[in-house]
């Protein structure tokens, strides 16, 4: 998809989730990308500053919030010596609207034509103020998946899946203001979803579930032929399972946050396993329901499930997953595809949860 392209190629993703910041940069050599630098900030800070007096009440959207992500923009490029100046930003799904149709395919040229109409069913807001984009992902002949008791007429068209996608445009001025800012070159706006799928999924066609579990709340998505068919946020992530940790233990947030790393191991660990299991379990069961209702609905199975997010990389958590959920779990690997230094080899498993989304931002082609 040509989603909001605004120039060239870029060398840089940046990934504004609720917690942090994720950049990334990238370079492609011989047909491969190669790590060249990435850098990370905590929006802990932004908030601080944010409730010092007569900063009470701002909106995530005005201006003030966006000068102070701009700024850490900048403090971090300039902490990781990342030089290159183009980007790629990611967008939040709680941002936009997207959907897969159905439609008679005739030709594209109809389809273009068709598909304002058609969002109008989907998208909650007037069209002039959402930039709008699809992309044909699937074209069914006529009968397909159906038992007919008659040969299907000749004439009639076949079918096309649809992904429609749409972000209302002052959140696309927002973000160009906000990298403006920052000194960069917003070449283009992706949702995050598109990036993940990129980093995680590659040219896998299979059935494919992702479970993000990010710091203010967790994504379930599941994934056709390389596009987003199924996406649902749900409020709970590592800071609720922090906070639960906290209450058990009668500890601040930065000690919750320490032991929640160690997972069950060491002082109080069965009292953080049970702090922290109700709330995993409330995953697990979220990501199965999606789950049984896109398999019931589309006569498929998942052929495998991939974990994502820092949660991820608590000791036996995979495993607890697994056997919660009842089917193969995964870490996933977006450097799998990517060169980086041997010195990074101890951090690889924080850098495929923590920056998938940066990364798959910065692989980006135009």
């Amino acid at each position: 998809m040509s989603f909001f392209n605004f120039g060239k190629k870029s060398k840089i993703g940046i990934d504004i989730g609720t917690a942090s910041v994720k950049i990334a940069q990238l370079a492609k050599e011989s047909g491969r990308f190669k790590l060249e630098n990435y850098g990370l900030f905590e929006l802990e800070a932004i908030e601080s500053a944010l409730s010092m007096p007569g900063q009470a009440g701002v909106n995530p959207a005005d201006y003030q919030l966006d000068q102070h992500l701009a700024w850490g923009i900048k403090e971090t490029l300039r902490k990781s010596k990342i030089t290159a100046k183009d980007v790629v930003a990611s967008i939040p799904s709680f941002n936009t609207f997207s959907t897969v149709i159905k439609m008679p395919y005739l030709s594209e040229q109809d389809i273009a034509k068709t598909i304002p109409y058609e969002a109008r069913k989907y998208i909650p807001i007037p069209l002039d103020q959402v930039v709008l984009d699809w992309s044909i992902i699937d074209v069914a002949p006529p009968g397909a998946g159906q038992i007919l008791a008659q040969p299907p007429v000749v004439d009639k068209p076949p079918t096309v899946d649809v992904y429609i996608v749409a972000v209302p445009r002052d959140e696309t001025s927002r973000y160009q203001n906000i990298m403006k800012q920052a000194g960069l070159n917003l070449k283009a706006l992706e949702l995050e979803n598109s990036a993940l799928i990129r980093a995680l999924v590659g040219n896998d066609q299979s059935s494919i579930a992702i479970i993000n579990i990010g710091g203010r709340s967790t994504s379930i998505l599941i994934v056709e032929k390389g596009f987003e068919r199924v996406s649902h946020n749900y409020e709970v992530g590592g800071f609720e399972i922090s906070k639960a940790i906290a209450r058990a233990l009668n500890v601040s947030l930065k000690r919750a946050e320490e032991l929640k790393r160690g997972g069950s191991r060491g002082e109080n660990s069965e009292m953080i396993a049970a702090a922290m299991s109700s709330l995993v379990d409330l995953i697990v069961f979220e990501t199965q329901k999606t789950i049984h209702n896109y398999e019931d609905l589309k006569k498929t199975k998942i052929a495998k499930v991939i974990l994502i997010g820092g949660l991820a990389n608590m000791p036996k958590f995979v495993e607890y997953f697994t056997g919660k959920l009842g089917l193969a779990v995964s870490l996933g690997n977006p450097l799998a595809r990517i060169v980086y230094p041997p010195t990074l080899e101890k951090l690889k498993t924080e850098l495929n949860s923590t920056f998938a989304i940066a990364l798959g931002l910065a692989m980006r082609e135009f």
